[in-house]
């Protein structure tokens, strides 16, 4: 077995599962005007974070449900699209969630970088 493609399938698992835990926060950070969930899909695909239709949906769904979204559904156009848009208290959930990743990315990174260099 070629060790270098072992590798890169285990940095890939472990990508993924870091990507997973940051999907909420960069979805959220997308919703500050009325979005449909496929647009939202796109927008995220041109910025360089993929997400399937699979996840996303489902994700779209449970912040609505959970009070972090408005959701409104327009019908004047070719088809029924549900637009979503961060709720005040979704704003506020995701001000203090971004605010938290700030403190833990430099964290990871005083960990990682700093602290291995001595």
């Amino acid at each position: 077995m070629n060790d270098k493609l072992d590798i890169q399938t285990h940095v890939d698992k472990l990508s993924a599962e870091m990507r997973r835990g940051l999907t909420v926060l960069v979805v959220m950070s997308q919703l500050n005007e009325p979005v449909y969930a496929y647009s939202l899909l796109k927008k995220l695909e041109e910025k360089g974070f993929e997400i399937s239709q699979d996840a996303l949906y489902p994700l779209m769904r449970k912040l609505d449900e959970q009070g972090y979204l408005n959701s409104d559904w327009k019908v004047d156009e070719s088809r029924p699209r549900r637009y979503y848009q961060l709720s005040y208290l979704g704003e506020a959930v995701y001000t203090a969630l971004k605010a938290e990743w700030k403190e833990q990315f430099e964290q990871v990174i005083h960990i990682i970088y700093q602290e291995n260099e001595k």
